[in-house]
């Protein structure tokens, strides 16, 4: 897995300037934004795409389109998340979050959100600063927040905000916050490799396991990205107790997934050129909860369970502010379909609230009940078909799980058709289900272990 790690740096290293040639003139290279791609687009270029989805060279989305592929509940009665809470947890956060997020509505012909909430970690920071990874996740904060509140709008947003990326900053912020919201959907675009968590910190994993335990116990709902870099399991997101997100591109990469305002087609997400790849295989900690087995083709929990758009070359608009000015980026990775699965759950809960019934808590049982029947899982899910997830696009090379009918290691379920799928979400029954999440014991290396935007 080292290995695998050292890989990824040196491929990290080239991505600026791969970015920066495939968006032609109208791209600028960003300050150091640590393992997240990103590029600033210019004014032009982000005014144009509300009309075409498309960045210069680049294909984008806006919220418009990705409602439109994805088939998001329209009209007067549909869900908007009103009544709903998502929590949506970052390291470091954004000084300028309330201004980019009310620039971004206004672009995108938004309401505000009922209440945005910004709340600070009160313990002393656990870890040390890292002053190179603070832009890095100024993005990541903009990312979720803007796409959590665009795809479910009537929901109430609060951003937790860790003092550091340490994973006991994480754990403590959360230990704050989450009591106070219980129901609430929490998402998490961040993570590591889970041999390394668990080999350094395994006190710190299973802290944030009983906080996820305790979170889901009162039907509240955690969401995680399956990695940005390729086959292998992330942690939070290979914990049974969280719904991992895994990544998509257009099936006519990097266009393809909206076609004339409907679902066009997709297959897993895999950009050699940016060196990354959706996240996604079998556990080495944690065995397969009950609502898996004789679905995944492992009995370790596999990852991820869901899947969602990732691409960068197709990626999403996003709003931020350097130096007082505002900006736009264009941004990809699992760290973007992850807000978007939350507010998915978002709208689910307003619904099943008008039926008198519990928010979904867990979440996971009812997918996967979802994806074992015949009847419900074709009309409710994309089934991903095309592609794998071995980093660079050759399985003979690096690692990799191939997309194939039903389940897989690399895109979970499929991706949503929103419509349905909150519908029969709706209906199914409450799950405040908990797993045995205490599976490692004993000090570990003693190493403090860093989580990443993307994971």
């Amino acid at each position: 897995m080292a290995l695998r790690l050292r890989h990824f740096v040196v491929l990290l290293a080239l991505v600026p300037a791969a970015l920066v040639a495939a968006a032609g003139a109208s791209a600028q290279p960003l300050p150091s934004v640590g393992v997240i791609p990103a590029l600033t687009i210019s004014e032009a270029a982000a005014g144009a795409a509300h009309s075409a989805p498309v960045c210069g060279t680049l294909a984008c989305y806006y919220p418009t389109f990705l409602k439109e592929a994805y088939d998001f509940p329209t009209g007067k009665d549909a869900p908007t998340g009103a009544g709903q809470t998502i929590v949506v947890v970052t390291a470091y956060g954004s000084p300028s979050i309330a201004v980019d997020l009310a620039q971004f509505d206004q672009e995108n012909g938004l309401p505000a959100p009922p209440s945005l909430t910004v709340i600070q970690q009160q313990a002393a920071a656990l870890g040390e600063p890292r002053p190179e990874a603070i832009f890095g996740w100024l993005l990541e904060t903009s990312l979720d927040v803007e796409y959590a509140h665009a795809m479910a709008p009537g929901a109430n947003i609060v951003l937790a905000v860790a003092a550091t990326d340490d994973a006991r900053d994480f754990a403590q912020v959360m230990g704050e916050v989450l009591p106070s919201y219980p129901g609430s959907i929490v998402t998490q675009s961040f993570g590591t490799d889970e041999s390394v968590v668990f080999a350094d910190d395994p006190a710190t994993a299973n802290a944030l396991g009983q906080i996820y335990a305790n979170h889901v116990s009162q039907y509240g709902t955690v969401l995680a990205s399956a990695g940005d870099f390729g086959a292998g399991p992330s942690f939070p997101a290979s914990s049974p107790l969280v719904v991992s997100v895994g990544g998509t591109q257009g099936g006519q990469y990097p266009g393809g997934l909206w076609k004339n305002g409907h679902y066009g087609s997709e297959e897993v997400w895999n950009e050699p050129l940016y060196g990354r790849a959706t996240g996604g295989g079998p556990s080495a900690v944690f065995p397969a909860p009950p609502w898996q087995l004789g679905l995944t083709g492992t009995t370790q929990r596999a990852t991820p369970d869901v899947a969602y758009n990732s691409a960068l070359n197709g990626g999403v608009v996003v709003n931020f502010s350097l130096l007082g000015q505002p900006l736009h980026t264009l941004m990809g990775g699992t760290s973007a379909a992850t807000p978007q699965w939350a507010a998915i759950v978002a709208l689910a809960n307003e619904l099943r609230g008008r039926q008198g019934r519990l928010p979904l808590g867990q979440a996971t049982p009812q997918l996967y009940a979802i994806g074992s029947s015949r009847g419900d899982y074709q009309p409710d899910f994309h089934d991903i078909t095309v592609g794998n997830n071995a980093l660079g696009g050759d399985p003979t090379q690096m690692p990799g799980f191939s997309a194939v009918p039903g389940y897989d290691l690399a895109t979970g379920l499929g991706t949503p058709d929103v419509a349905k799928l909150v519908k029969d979400l709706a209906a199914s029954d409450a799950k405040g289900v908990r797993s045995d999440v205490r599976v490692a014991s004993g000090r570990g290396t003693g190493k403090h272990v860093r989580l990443s935007p993307g994971g």
